[in-house]
C-alpha cells in the first residue's frame, strides 16, 4: 500500500520531537548528540570543532535502525553573546549543562525515515506558539505541574515525579523528566496558549 506523504511527514515530525538524543556520524566518527528545537524550525546543539569542519553529517535519532530518523544536516556556528544566547539557553533547559563549548544551529537538508526520503526543510516547521511559549511554560510549571503529570501519564504511559515543561507547539509538549525529554502529543492541534491550558486543566 502506498505511504500517505502527509502522514509520513507528520510521523517524522513527531519522531524528531520525541527523540532529541541520538548519534552524529561524521568523518568516520559516530558520537552522541542531543539537540533542542528552536522556534524557527532549526535545531541547536553543542558541537566539537571537528564537527564544524566535516563535509557529511548524518544525525541518527535515536539510533541507526531502518525505522529510525536519519537527518542529513549542515551546521552553522553561532556566538552565545548575541541572539545565540537564547538558543544555547534553550538547549540547557532541555538537557542541562553541555560538555562542549562550541554551538551550532542545525539545518536539516534531507531526511530518511522508514525507507522514504523527505525534503529536510519540511521538518523545519516554525512554531506558531513561539510568542506565548515562555509564559505558558512558566505558568504550567508554577501552577499546573500535577495536571501536566496526569496528562503525560494518560497520553504516553510515562510518568515523572516533577515534570518540567520546556517546550510547546501546536502539535505537542516537550516535557523534561530526570533523564530525558518526553514528547507529549496534543489531542488535536492547539491554536493558542488558551487551548493548551484548557487541555491541561481538564486532565
Amino acid at each position: 500500500m502506498p505511504t500517505d506523504p502527509n502522514q509520513l511527514f507528520a510521523d517524522a515530525y513527531e519522531w524528531l520531537h520525541g527523540n532529541l538524543a541520538g548519534f552524529l556520524r561524521f568523518d568516520g566518527e559516530r558520537l552522541p548528540m542531543r539537540v533542542a528545537p528552536l522556534s524557527d524550525g532549526h535545531l541547536a546543539a553543542p558541537v566539537m570543532v571537528a564537527m564544524l569542519t566535516a563535509a557529511d553529517l548524518v544525525l541518527e535519532l535515536p539510533d541507526d535502525g531502518d525505522d529510525d530518523l536519519h537527518l542529513m544536516i549542515s551546521l552553522e556556528p553561532f556566538d552565545t553573546r548575541g541572539e545565540g544566547g537564547a538558543w544555547s539557553d534553550r538547549w540547557r533547559a532541555y538537557h542541562g549543562q553541555p560538555e562542549d563549548v562550541n554551538w551550532a544551529r542545525l539545518m536539516i537538508d534531507a531526511v530518511k525515515f522508514r525507507g522514504h526520503y523527505i525534503d529536510g526543510t519540511m521538518l523545519m516547521r516554525a512554531n506558531p506558539l513561539a510568542a506565548e511559549e515562555s509564559a505558558l511554560c512558566r505558568r504550567v510549571n508554577a501552577e499546573f505541574m500535577a495536571n501536566l503529570a496526569r496528562y503525560m501519564a494518560a497520553t504516553t504511559n510515562r510518568d515523572a515525579e516533577a515534570p518540567v515543561l520546556v517546550g510547546v507547539d501546536p502539535w505537542g509538549l516537550d516535557v523534561r523528566r530526570r533523564f530525558e525529554v518526553v514528547r507529549v502529543p496534543a489531542p488535536s492541534p492547539w491554536s493558542d496558549a488558551a487551548a493548551v491550558m484548557a487541555t491541561l486543566q481538564s486532565a
